[in-house]
């Protein structure tokens, strides 16, 4: 049986992940500044990044939501990834240059490695076939991943998107393979309870980059009026997204008896929920924590991207990571995504420090009106 808590040991390797948020993020400043000539390419390439990490770290979650992770064999593998991450985090700045390999052959032997070993250790029961879908998949997207590894400019760009596009739809798809089925009809021993912790925990470690970056944009030239105006506000948005994720349930759900509040119902689709709603935040720190670097003008339209574009990601992936109960989703997360999209446009005549209080206002209106919609709901974090 999965226990209902998330484990020391899975707790252990989140703290690999923080290192790896961290390395990301500080790709997105460096897309941001030292390569502005290549923006777009650059910033395809931390996309990229992001989305394999995530791809390791979510399948992680769901493995362990499914076998008991007190298991010395399961332990084994969950270390075995986790120093498989921390290479991948440290060859990520030259993955694109001269560590590719090792990029490429470290992420293939952690994703064709697990559900192989699952496969062989469940050979004789009935639950073999779950692991060995998700094996199939990542047989033909290793093939791609090595070869890009092995070639180099803008082929090794073409090979990986592709092999990461193949593992997206494989998921999307619940990893259907030919006489094996889909993963979708073993969906029933996940423990719910155990995923929800763990995406709630993986949360919490993207929201810290938001106080990191910040922090650690203003240490060095120190405290000044605007600067610490832009501070406030990074501190403002991040107590919105804690409001509106732990606060935000579907529209419909009701507390049950004897329970302090009601924990996520996660969809189908709640890891790629989990995706935007990680990638808004981290990118949400870049930029406040580039506006506490310069908080005079001018400001371009990559940053208002960034700054805007981080809570619209948040707000979207939020709507959708549980399933909705009985009536209509919750109006406020729309209403603030509304707000993003008609301030933006304006902050491109403004100075940064306004950019970035404009976008935590309206997170802070959100988690007030979200707050006003719920206020009859749980009146604690809700529990799993």
């Amino acid at each position: 049986m999965v226990p209902r808590g998330a484990t020391v040991l899975e707790l252990l390797f989140d703290i690999v992940y923080v290192f790896a948020l961290a390395r990301l993020a500080g790709r997105v400043a460096d897309d941001l500044t030292i390569v502005r000539h290549n923006l777009l390419s650059e910033a395809g390439q931390t996309l990229l990044f992001f989305t394999a990490m995530w791809m390791i770290w979510s399948l992680n979650a769901l493995m362990t939501s499914i076998y008991d992770p007190r298991r010395a064999d399961i332990q084994v593998v969950l270390l075995a990834v986790m120093f498989g991450t921390l290479v991948l985090a440290v060859s990520l700045p030259q993955a694109f240059g001269e560590r590719g390999v090792i990029f490429a052959v470290t992420y293939v032997v952690i994703q064709v490695g697990r559900p192989l070993y699952l496969t062989l250790a469940l050979r004789r029961q009935a639950e073999w076939r779950q692991p060995a879908r998700v094996l199939c998949w990542h047989v033909v997207s290793g093939v791609l991943w090595i070869g890009g590894g092995a070639s180099g400019g803008l082929g090794r760009g073409i090979f990986w998107t592709a092999a990461l596009a193949i593992e997206v739809l494989g998921s999307a798809l619940s990893w259907p393979a030919f006489r094996l089925g889909t993963t979708r009809q073993g969906y029933t021993r996940v423990g719910y309870d155990h995923l929800a912790e763990r995406y709630n925990q993986f949360f919490m470690i993207a929201l810290a980059e938001v106080v990191l970056e910040a922090g650690a944009a203003i240490s060095f030239p120190g405290l000044s009026p605007k600067r610490t105006l832009v501070l406030v506000a990074a501190f403002v948005a991040v107590v919105a997204f804690w409001r509106v994720y732990f606060y935000h349930v579907g529209s419909g759900q009701q507390q049950s008896s004897g329970s302090s509040g009601v924990g996520l119902r996660l969809s189908h689709w709640s890891s790629f929920s989990l995706l935007l709603i990680v990638g808004g935040v981290i990118c949400t720190a870049v930029g406040l924590g580039q506006v506490v670097e310069d908080p005079e003008p001018p400001i371009d339209w990559a940053l208002v991207v960034v700054i805007f574009g981080g809570p619209a990601l948040f707000l979207i992936g939020r709507a959708y990571l549980e399933q909705p109960a009985g009536r209509a989703r919750c109006p406020a997360v729309y209403l603030g995504l509304l707000a993003l999209g008609v301030v933006a446009p304006v902050m491109l005549m403004l100075p940064p420090f306004a950019a970035a209080v404009a976008a935590s206002t309206i997170l802070a209106g959100v988690a007030v009106l979200d707050w006003r919609v719920h206020r009859h709901g749980p009146q604690t974090n809700p529990p799993l």
